[in-house]
């Protein structure tokens, strides 16, 4: 059966699917949206998990949400409300003391002197070479990448760069190839001399990460979680009021102003192409809908790997997607609480500004690197890496009165199990250990929980689409960034297929709830419109 014509469709209703139907329809286009799922959203969803309590499933924190797009797609009138945390992170000590990092400079500094006078002596300048890198990267973020070997369009974006680079002086040049190749753990034991600091930064170098803190490339994980903002506020995080779903909503809300049409329930089996010309999509049901093009808002490999023809693809790229990396090693967990942690190193359990900022177990970035390596050999940590976040301390829609949720991202679980054991064996196992690990430093958590969703890497994939569990739709590595996101030669959201673009988070700038890869594929679509 045949349905209408589009000008675009959309396989995704993900943020950054959303994104790009809204400048697309806003340009006069005629776009649908096709969602897998019966909910809209992707991974930045709020879904109630148990009766009264609300959370956002997968993605859980805002930052690198764009401000630009949020201005151009009116997202604050649509009901949009980010506030932020009352400081960055809290991190509780294996001796029974804590670190706070934040609000600003000089609170960090007087907290970090109990632990080094020289290391909050260097602060200022950690935070000035990071935000000189930061700027360039910020910078980018909405630029299409020059494609390698490109024609004159792509001998331009590089000139472009070229430019933007030679703003900086040498150091600064120097800081940005550190940052982009060297390891978090080298920089981080080059800059300061106690663990908390260090653990603190370092939390941000294997998030979404499937490594150790001193693995080559892992300073890069860390910088790309550091260009983001909050209301004005450059590398501040904070909370949507409603959950990550009260963005996607918005984005929602925006589209169908511009008469984009999103349909859920309508997951598509097959990119419909013809002489490397994609035609439409195919949906499960065996509908065909057309379109002059066709944007996947999904992981790489899925696009092209599960619905393209293997005849319409080049075959080294074809076979470079094969080897597309993905692999976050993450868990979810969302828990509904009767009432809120009471550490031994902050005790209480009436709301304190601790309880509204990012918790890390994680003390150390020796702790951080056991992780990993216990994933590695054995599938999961003994001591995972926890952030905990209680987003009802600072939005009351999401809980009963005087009871609470908390979001759970944890990290190292291999998507791989040895011996091929499944994730469906061993989820209960590690919610038990990730919980028993919490408890240690609060011991009123295990008690305290009503009800608990777990998101195992595998339940990632099978619910999210999110490949190995990994949230950045591959790896954040330099053989998969800027120009060789997804690959070399089609770094500017367009595919070997005419007609066929990727707008998700596989291409540049990368994971994050940024919205930036569905600006920029936008982009990239109507200039070929008008062509």
């Amino acid at each position: 059966m045949n349905t209408a014509n589009y000008d675009a469709i959309i396989i995704g209703a993900g943020h950054n699917g959303l994104v790009c139907a809204c400048y697309l329809a806003r340009a006069g286009l005629k776009v649908r949206v096709l969602e897998r799922r019966s909910v809209i959203g992707g991974a930045a969803v709020t879904e109630e998990f148990s009766p009264g309590f609300r959370n956002s499933v997968a993605a859980y924190t805002v930052s690198l949400l764009n401000p630009r797009i949020i201005a151009e797609l009116k997202l604050r009138e649509h009901g949009l409300r980010v506030v932020e945390r009352p400081f960055s992170n809290f991190l509780p000590l294996p001796d029974g003391g804590s670190f706070r990092l934040g609000p600003d400079t000089a609170a960090t500094q007087r907290e970090l002197s109990r632990f080094s006078a020289r290391d909050a002596a260097r602060l200022p300048d950690y935070y000035a070479m990071l935000e000189r890198v930061t700027a360039v990267l910020r910078d980018s973020v909405l630029r299409t990448p020059p494609n390698v070997g490109g024609g004159l369009t792509d001998l331009g974006r590089g000139m472009a760069l070229g430019l933007r680079l030679k703003t900086l002086d040498m150091p600064a040049r120097r800081d940005l190839l550190e940052l982009f190749t060297r390891s978090a753990g080298e920089m981080l034991d080059y800059w300061f001399e106690s663990d908390p600091i260090k653990a603190a930064f370092g939390f941000d170098s294997v998030v979404g990460n499937f490594a150790s803190p001193y693995s080559a490339g892992s300073a890069y994980v860390l910088l790309h979680h550091a260009f983001g903002e909050v209301n004005g506020k450059l590398g501040t995080w904070g909370h949507a009021i409603g959950g990550m779903g009260a963005i996607t909503q918005a984005l929602a809300t925006e589209a169908r102003v511009h008469g984009v049409e999103i349909s859920t329930d309508s997951a598509v089996v097959k990119v419909l192409s013809k002489d490397r010309q994609a035609k439409g999509v195919v949906l499960a049901d065996g509908s065909e809908i057309r379109a002059r093009a066709v944007i996947g808002n999904l992981n790489p490999k899925l696009l092209y790997l599960d619905l393209v023809d293997p005849d319409e693809l080049e075959t080294d790229f074809r076979e470079r997607m094969t080897r597309w990396q993905c692999a976050s090693g993450s868990f979810r967990m969302n828990v509904a609480l009767s009432e809120l942690p009471d550490f031994n190193c902050a005790p209480g359990t009436q709301p304190q500004p601790h309880h509204s900022s990012g918790i890390i177990i994680g003390p150390s970035l020796a702790y951080l690197e056991r992780a990993y390596d216990d994933a590695r050999h054995s599938g999961m940590s003994r001591e995972p890496v926890i952030e905990v976040l209680i987003p009802s301390t600072l939005d009351d829609t999401l809980a009963p009165p005087g009871q609470h949720v908390a979001s759970l991202f944890c990290q190292q679980f291999n998507p791989r199990l040895p011996d091929g054991r499944s994730w469906d064996d061993r989820r209960d196992e590690a919610a038990d250990l990730i919980i028993d690990t919490v408890t240690r430093y609060a011991p009123n958590f295990r008690r305290s929980i009503i009800a608990r969703q777990i998101l195992s890497p595998l339940d990632l994939e099978r619910q999210f689409g999110l490949v190995g569990g990994d949230i950045m739709h591959g790896r954040l590595s330099l053989d998969q960034l800027f120009s060789a996101r997804p690959v070399l030669g089609y770094a500017d959201y367009r595919s070997p297929v005419k007609g066929l673009y990727l707008c998700g988070a596989g291409a540049h700038p990368g994971g994050g709830v940024t919205g930036a890869p569905g600006h920029n594929a936008a982009r990239e679509i109507l200039k070929d419109m008008k062509r």
